[in-house]
């Protein structure tokens, strides 16, 4: 039950974040996918909003995992583009999926074989300077859930 939305500014994509936040609950795992600038931190901050996270969202890049443990839930936003190469096992990813947080993971693709069976992919195209694709794509029954809740569909 793939679907698609049009976000014409990053306070729209924030918003929709935000929406999504709300509805998650502890071991829910996001995963975004999207070119360099198309939005990922923007969508993470929106997240971070629904879970009341009130530090600054930054992108994990040079640090691969942010951890903010303030707000309603803990948020573990990972950027795992760096580990290509390298082995997932010794980040520790599995306790991140299944512990008392959501984990967002940025460039998923890199640790696929790591990751938990059931998810909620999103992928972020750029149509132009302002304006973005966003596709969603639930993997399983509770994301299928979640979709509906937080999408109507």
């Amino acid at each position: 039950m793939e679907f698609e939305l049009v976000m014409t500014n990053e306070a729209e994509t924030r918003l929709f974040a935000k929406q999504l936040g709300e509805k998650l609950a502890a071991g829910d795992v996001i995963l975004l996918e999207g070119d360099l600038g198309a939005g990922k931190t923007t969508f993470t901050k929106g997240i971070g909003e629904g879970l009341l996270i009130p530090q600054m969202i930054k992108s994990p890049t040079f640090t691969i995992i942010r951890e903010y443990k303030k707000g309603r839930l803990p948020l573990y936003h990972m950027d795992v583009y760096r580990l290509e190469d390298a082995s997932a096992d010794e980040l520790g990813l599995e306790e991140y999926f299944y512990g008392a947080g959501v984990s967002v993971v940025e460039w998923a693709q890199f640790v696929h074989e790591d990751l938990p069976e059931e998810f909620l992919e999103i992928k972020l195209f750029h149509i132009d300077e302002n304006t973005r694709k966003i596709v969603v794509n639930p993997v399983g029954e509770r994301y299928e859930q979640l979709a509906k809740e937080v999408f109507g569909k």
